[in-house]
């Protein structure tokens, strides 16, 4: 997929004027950020942990090769078969070759971001293999064939009116002729028609959101159980997950899961964890008779040692897109590919290459809130700027974007033209906002005023308030 300036601006543009999705995104973003904000105030060590969290990961990719290879061993060890793969199209391979060896006609699906960085649906369908995903968000976005545009909550950008047309249209086939309007109604009716679907799959593919190296462990946080039944009720169960989530024991995993609900949906914990050590044992009531792991880096170890590695710290918990301004306007589809927000800037950019993503790093204001609330402390608003550098040495910004920096540069450089200009250019502003605020006359201005009116400026400068102010302390 290729996210042009061109596409990114447009998508985003319609976003800003789609008053469903302002209307979801409005109700949506409160909700994350007041829990989170609970959950955390809750916990007074939550800092140490951040800090126990950054130092686990740290130390992990510090020493990944050890790690993954004493994964694999103990998975080889209880039963299990690990699979490598350097690619996307790699991975899919491998998968579809295990369909094909069980024999499989349907595919059930847990809530996996590295099943839709891979286009897993796409490969399967393609294939001939029906696939339904299992996680209610999921189920709903693949009805509407769309895809994610949140990392933990697919559908956040859908209303209850949409969610009701879509279960109508879709669910007629299987008896369901009601339009239900209540959340309720409606999860039970998902529930309804997806338990057929959860008895007869041939094969299960979910996620992992943590890897133990010393048991060989696939550790599965979800709050709908949907991935436990993806687990063990098929015949064959396969895991795939990216390199990046391994971590080395028990001990580890109790310090990540205490950040990583409280993180994403403001939770002590998730409803289930769940650790799946193998295929079925002699003796086991449930469980999958096959157990394989996918185990893809897709570009990741190319970000090892680089300026960029931290990001490979990431746990996927959406803290930083609920609390970022841009995707709190645009919603996560305008970002163009798997991972939106600031976590999907950076990280687009790093896999698709800044020709592929140009416009991504730009989509920030910078004002710095996704790293406050990372609790792996990612300094993606670095990353973001360092992504601009490098889109710059490229000369990837533009005759119009260099030269406003070269105008910018100029007037920086020289602080008594830079001071002059900055406040006749405020009380030029005053003058023509009036009460009403900054609209769209203001020059070289018309991403930030298109959709809003900046507040009228004060009259004086930050510079000159702060002289003023240091002048009243002396």
């Amino acid at each position: 997929m290729k996210v042009t300036t061109q596409q990114f601006r447009e998508e985003a543009r319609k976003a800003l004027g789609d008053e469903i999705l302002q209307r979801a995104l409005a109700k949506a973003k409160p909700g994350f950020i007041n829990k989170r904000k609970k959950a955390v105030d809750a916990l007074p060590e939550f800092d140490a942990l951040r800090a126990d969290a950054r130092a686990i990961t740290e130390h992990t990719l510090a020493h990944l090769d050890y790690y993954l290879e004493r994964f694999e061993a103990n998975v080889v060890a209880n039963g299990g078969v690990v699979h490598w793969a350097r690619t996307a199209d790699e991975a899919n391979q491998i998968i579809l070759g295990i369909c094909e060896a069980a024999g499989a006609h349907s595919v059930i699906k847990g809530k996996s971001m590295i099943a839709e960085e891979m286009a897993l649906n796409e490969s399967l369908e393609g294939a001939g293999l029906e696939v339904v995903e299992t996680d209610l968000g999921e189920y709903i976005i693949q009805l509407a064939e769309e895809h994610p545009s949140h990392i933990i909550a697919p559908a956040a950008h859908k209303t209850r009116e949409q969610i009701t047309e879509l279960f109508y249209k879709h669910h007629r086939q299987y008896g369901k002729t009601e339009r239900q309007t209540e959340p309720k109604a409606l999860v039970d009716e998902a529930r309804s028609v997806l338990r057929d679907k959860f008895l007869n799959a041939d094969v299960g593919i979910t996620g992992a959101n943590f890897l133990v190296a010393e048991s060989g462990a696939n550790v599965l946080v979800t709050n709908e159980g949907n991935g436990d039944l993806t687990s063990t009720l098929p015949r064959v169960h396969i895991v795939t997950a990216a390199i990046d989530k391994v971590i080395p024991d028990l001990e580890d995993l109790s310090t990540l899961l205490r950040v990583l609900a409280r993180s994403a949906t403001g939770q002590e914990m998730s409803s289930y964890t769940t650790l799946y050590n193998g295929p079925r044992r002699p003796g086991d009531l449930d469980g999958p008779e096959e157990y394989h792991v996918v185990l893809l880096d897709n570009g990741r170890s190319a970000l090892l040692g680089s300026e960029f590695h931290e990001m490979l710290r990431c746990i996927r918990c959406g803290a930083c897109l609920n609390h970022c301004p841009v995707y709190g306007a645009i919603g996560g589809h305008a970002y163009g590919w798997v991972y939106p927000g600031p976590m999907g800037a950076v990280l687009t950019s790093l896999m698709l290459g800044t020709d592929e993503a140009p416009d991504l790093a730009n989509a920030c204001s910078l004002n710095g809130r996704c790293n406050e609330v990372c609790p792996l402390r990612i300094p993606l608003p670095r990353m973001l700027r360092d992504l601009r550098a490098v889109q710059f040495h490229k000369g990837g910004r533009g005759v119009r974007g260099k030269f406003a920096l070269q105008v910018w540069v100029f007037f920086a450089s020289r602080p008594n033209l830079y001071h002059a200009s900055t406040s006749l250019m405020v009380k030029v502003w005053r003058r023509l906002a009036g009460k009403r605020g900054v609209s769209t006359f203001a020059p070289f201005a018309g991403g930030w005023t298109a959709h809003r009116d900046l507040p009228v400026p004060e009259g004086k400068t930050f510079i000159q308030r702060w002289k003023r102010e240091r002048g009243r302390t002396q």
